[in-house]
């Protein structure tokens, strides 16, 4: 088999990177919004005000983490078993989380009642909070390293799983995405949902960038990487120290723009760090699984690589279709009395 750069599985690799920086970037701030609602949603009609800014878009956007699941099943079916078997618990706190919010996005105006919509927000928090700390924590024991044997199972534990450095990439990636949250808001609401929002978006922006700057300095330790791995987290920084200056000079959209630039740079680290490894094994360096030894056969890549080829056009031309249909700002008159 080819092991040099110009192979299927290295194409497969760099897919999925892609994937999950499209989650993660258009999740992001929905997650961000989420995790805002009862922070800037000070009455019934502001926190509709905020759900209907990504309402028709968030599902739309929960494709991505499908897809990447899906690609990371078919192209590595040993990464797959054993990052889901070995982050299992994890996983499933993330996928109880991701249901709850789906159905509070629905049912919250089902019941005109107080305590029902606040029980929904609250589920709506929960379901957007959980996951923005955890997919980090799990992206953070990737590039730390993991306790894998020669089977290429995971023997760590779940409580291996939580340790500082991983705790702290959590925290970076909720921090992070609360701030593309509410630079969305920024842009997306009126009236004083959209006040709050960029209020909110000062102290968040000079607290992503604290926790940002030690994080990447901890990545940049922990990273078994070369030159690029290492400029990347220092570009991460300072798009976040130029988001401070942006939102001082009330640049929302160009804000917004640069939180994103910094996760797509921070996923982008990461997997490069990895490469050749998709997990590192912290037991002996041999037992690692790397896109060579976890790929599918050289025939299922072909077949997977021809329907990516006319698939993918279609989902990016769609959702961008549906994102400039509803381009539209939301503001409290745009609510439905019904709901009020």
């Amino acid at each position: 088999m080819d092991q040099g750069i110009l192979n299927l599985e290295t194409l497969w690799f760099v897919l999925i990177a892609v994937l999950w920086i499209g989650f993660f970037f258009l999740e992001g701030f929905d997650f961000g919004v989420g995790i805002l609602l009862p922070v800037i949603g000070k009455d019934d009609t502001d926190r509709r005000v905020m759900i209907n800014t990504i309402g028709p878009t968030w599902d739309g956007n929960e494709v991505w983490l499908l897809t990447a699941g899906g690609a990371m099943f078919a192209a590595f079916p040993e990464w797959y078993a054993t990052m889901f078997s070995g982050f299992y618990l994890a996983l499933f706190l993330v996928l109880i989380a991701l249901i709850v919010r789906g159905v509070a996005f629905e049912y919250r105006s089902k019941h005109p009642t107080s305590e029902w919509r606040t029980m929904w927000d609250g589920a709506i928090f929960f379901g957007s909070a959980v996951p923005a700390l955890l997919f980090g924590v799990a992206f953070g024991n990737l590039v730390r390293g993991l306790e894998i044997d020669a089977a290429g199972e995971y023997v760590g534990g779940f409580w291996a799983l939580l340790n500082p450095y991983s705790l702290l990439m959590g925290v970076t990636s909720l921090v992070l995405f609360t701030l593309h949250g509410a630079l969305f808001l920024s842009m997306k609401a009126e009236g004083d949902v959209r006040d709050r929002a960029s209020a909110a978006t000062k102290p968040l922006s000079i607290a992503a960038t604290g926790v940002m700057a030690v994080a990447m300095i901890w990545s940049y330790l922990q990273a078994e990487s070369g030159v690029i791995p290492g400029l990347l987290p220092i570009a991460a920084v300072a798009l976040l120290g130029i988001v401070i200056w942006l939102v001082r000079s009330k640049m929302v959209g160009w804000a917004f723009v640069a939180t994103g630039l910094t996760i797509v740079t921070v996923v982008a680290a990461i997997f490069i760090g990895m490469y050749p490894n998709v997990m590192t094994s912290t037991i002996d360096p041999a037992y690692s699984l790397t896109v060579f030894n976890a790929s599918s056969t050289t025939m299922t890549l072909r077949i997977m690589t021809v329907v990516a080829l006319i698939f993918v056009p279609i989902v990016l031309g769609y959702q961008t279709w549906s994102y400039w249909v509803f381009r539209k700002r939301v503001g409290r008159e745009d609510v439905p009395a019904s709901t009020h």
